[in-house]
């Protein structure tokens, strides 16, 4: 086989997405590497925060699953100082720690998304999918479209100053639409997007939500943003 050849085999036999574990835990990075391997992904594991440093600047990843607790240097700091180092690949945060606090560190330390152990595989996949998903140009920590600002650290969202409440799901679902402004979203992108759906099932879920977001969003006396595509889908538009 020439040397041409065999490159190319190389090439054709290496995972389509490279993910970089850094988790000091032996039975959990286990776990995550047999469930992730089996979808396809190629892992590497790291089990300290500056092994994970090294690894995570001398090699090219898709993304990066970062344990919030690990020796030598703790998750955070980790994933500052590859922001610093201008290494954005997104990173899924894991940890033991649940208080909205600790979640708030971990977004505003550069983090794209936070599990909480112990955790399903399945979220974990659906997370790590979603990172996949969305746009390059996602490290904002505020959106702005018209008179709607989302604030993706503090999870609040206002129009023109009125703070509007919305349940974790509505959020989800006005940040994917603020991030595509002006684009039709069908019900399918937003099942495999934002429900992470990998099939499509006969359901009203996506119309039930978008009618719950609407009524929040555009209250009476307020030019309507949230708009129905007749035979297409959805889309938030701000008026001319």
């Amino acid at each position: 086989m020439s040397a041409e050849s065999h490159e190319a085999v190389l090439r054709q036999s290496e995972p389509a997405i490279r993910l970089l574990l850094i988790e000091d835990d032996d039975s959990i990075a286990a776990e995550v590497v047999a469930e992730l391997e089996a979808r396809g992904y190629g892992v590497t594991r790291a089990s300290t925060g500056l092994e994970g440093v090294d690894e995570a600047i001398s090699r090219r990843y898709d993304l990066m699953v970062v344990d919030r607790m690990l020796p030598e240097l703790d998750g955070l700091s980790v994933i500052e100082r590859l922001r610093r180092e201008q290494i954005m690949t997104p990173v899924l945060v894991l940890s033991a720690l649940s208080a909205v606090d600790d979640r708030v560190n971990g977004l505003k330390a550069g983090g794209d998304d936070y599990l909480t152990k112990p955790f399903a595989m399945e979220e974990l996949a659906a997370r790590l999918e979603a990172l996949l998903r969305r746009p390059t140009d996602s490290r904002e920590t505020v959106l702005r479209v018209g008179p709607i600002e989302m604030d993706l650290i503090e999870r609040k969202v206002f129009r023109e100053g009125r703070e509007v409440d919305l349940l974790p799901r509505e959020f989800r679902l006005l940040e994917y639409m603020m991030r595509r402004p002006g684009a039709v979203l069908t019900r399918t992108m937003l099942l495999e997007d934002v429900w992470n759906y990998r099939f499509v099932p006969q359901t009203n879920l996506v119309d039930v939500h978008i009618g719950k977001l609407r009524r929040k969003i555009d209250v009476p006396g307020e030019a309507p943003l949230i708009q129905s595509i007749r035979g297409a889908g959805f889309s938030l538009r701000v008026p001319n």
